[in-house]
This record gives C-alpha cells, structure tokens and sequence, in this order.
C-alpha cells in the first residue's frame, strides 16, 4: 500500500510539473512570436517601400485581378461570398471556440488551452503589427470591395492559417486514416483561398496575405513546440504531425490526470 501511494505521487507530481511547464512555454511562445512579429513586420514595410521588384509585383498582381474582377461580377460575388461569409475571421474563430469548448468537456485540458492560446495570440499579434506598420490597403479605381483598417499583414489570411492548423491538428485522430489527405488538402487549399479572394477583391496586396501566412505558421509551431515539450514532460511520445497532435483523443480519458483510464501512461 505504501508502495503504491509512493508511486501515486511520484506520478502526481510529475503530471504538475509537466503542466507548470506547458503554461509557461505556452506563455513564451506567444510573447516570442509577438516580438518577432514587429520586427518582420516592419522588415517588410521597408522591402516593399525600397525594393522595386516586390512593389511591381503588388502592383501587377492588384491591377490584373482587379480587371478580371471588374468583367466577371457573378465570379466577384462568389469570391466575396467566401471572403464575407465562410472564410471570414468571426466564422473561423467561431467554429475554433467551438472546438476549445468540445475540448473542455472531453476534458483534454491542455489540447483546449493549446487551441485557446494559438487563437488568440494570432489575432493579437495581428493586431499589433496592423497597428505598428500603418500600411495603407490598395486604392483602385471601381473598387468591388472594401475593408476597413491597415493591410499589413492579412488578418483573413493569418486567420485563417492558425484556424485551419487547429482544425486540422485537433480533429486529425477522430478522422477516419483514409479521409486524414482529403483534410490536409481541404486547409491548404482553403488557406490559399483566402489569400487569393483578399487579393481578388483588391482589399490586400499580395505581400499582405504572405507577411499573414508566414505569421500564422510561426504562431502555430511556436505553440505547438510548448505542446510537444509537454508531452514529452508527461512521459508521452512525439506524435506524428499526421496523427494530429493529441492521437489519445479517441479515449475514453485522453489526457493523464483526467482521473485515470486510458489517457494514463503505465509507468509515469
């Protein structure tokens, strides 16, 4: 008895270890990716004011899709539609809150505080390199859509990268092996979607929705690191990136400390 109440607490232990980590690296990964957005951010202010190549090419790319948009209404209405509607930021962020509260009440804690905090740090961090840069958004004559607020970087396009990357690594285990390629292709295609409407609509410039991919990406492996380094902490092997990040999320109790069960590895 003794023995096992010994080992009882060595496991308890370790388990408040692992999640006093897990908090403080989920901390530092969004405070990391917060100070390393401003400074890219502002980097690519300066390339696009400086460097003529990058200018030509917003410019280029604004002025031919703004053509096609102009002579295809009923395209320009689809692509409005999917940029207003099911690809919009409240949208994403909606199903990602719906996600976290499945999260809680299947009582896989830390994947929920994973999802929360990749979310919210995006849009965070979005706003704050917005605010800092200042970059004004296309100005074209006939415009077929408008947006409020500074371009730089494409909040529906950083969105829309840390939404789908939730989406994605949370739902992968519940999705039958071989629908999990139909679901990878699915987010890509509909995170380049949403970078291309942006740009169609002449509401972004293209360095826009590339500047928001790229800080999207860096927010989801910042946290995702602080998620993988508390797996390992709980004893937990690395899962592979197509098994989602939480593979025990099938279980009946898929996280260790959730009273037990399955979620529990032997030994730790």
């Amino acid at each position: 008895m003794t023995a096992r109440v010994t080992v009882r607490s060595l496991r308890e232990r370790r388990r408040r270890t692992a999640d006093r980590r897990f908090g403080a690296r989920l901390l530092g990964s969004a405070v990391i990716a917060a100070i390393a957005a401003v400074p890219f951010g502002l980097l690519l202010v300066l390339v696009e004011g400086r460097w003529q190549p990058l200018r030509r090419l917003d410019a280029g790319a604004a002025r031919r899709l703004h053509g096609v948009a102009l002579e295809h209404p009923a395209w320009t209405s689809t692509l409005r539609f999917l940029s207003d509607r099911v690809w919009d930021p409240l949208t994403l962020r909606t199903a990602v809150a719906l996600l976290t509260l499945w999260l809680v009440y299947r009582r896989a804690w830390r994947l929920a505080a994973w999802s929360a905090v990749t979310a919210v740090s995006g849009g965070v961090i979005g706003l704050l390199v917005k605010t800092i840069v200042e970059r004004a958004r296309p100005s074209l004559e006939d415009p077929v859509a408008r947006a409020p607020g500074f371009s730089f970087p494409s909040g529906h396009a950083m969105t829309a990268t840390t939404s789908f990357a939730i989406l994605l690594l949370v739902l992968l285990p519940v999705v039958p092996r071989p629908w999990r390629a139909l679901c990878w292709y699915a987010a890509v295609l509909s995170v380049l979607g949403v970078g291309f409407t942006r740009v169609a609509l002449g509401v972004h410039w293209f360095s826009d929705v590339v500047g928001g991919w790229l800080l999207g990406l860096a927010v989801v492996a910042l946290t995702t690191w602080a998620f993988e380094a508390w797996r390992a902490d709980a004893g937990r092997a690395r899962a592979p990136v197509g098994e989602g990040l939480e593979p025990e999320l099938t279980d009946a109790r898929p996280e260790p400390g959730a009273s037990g069960g399955k979620g529990e590895q032997p030994g730790t």
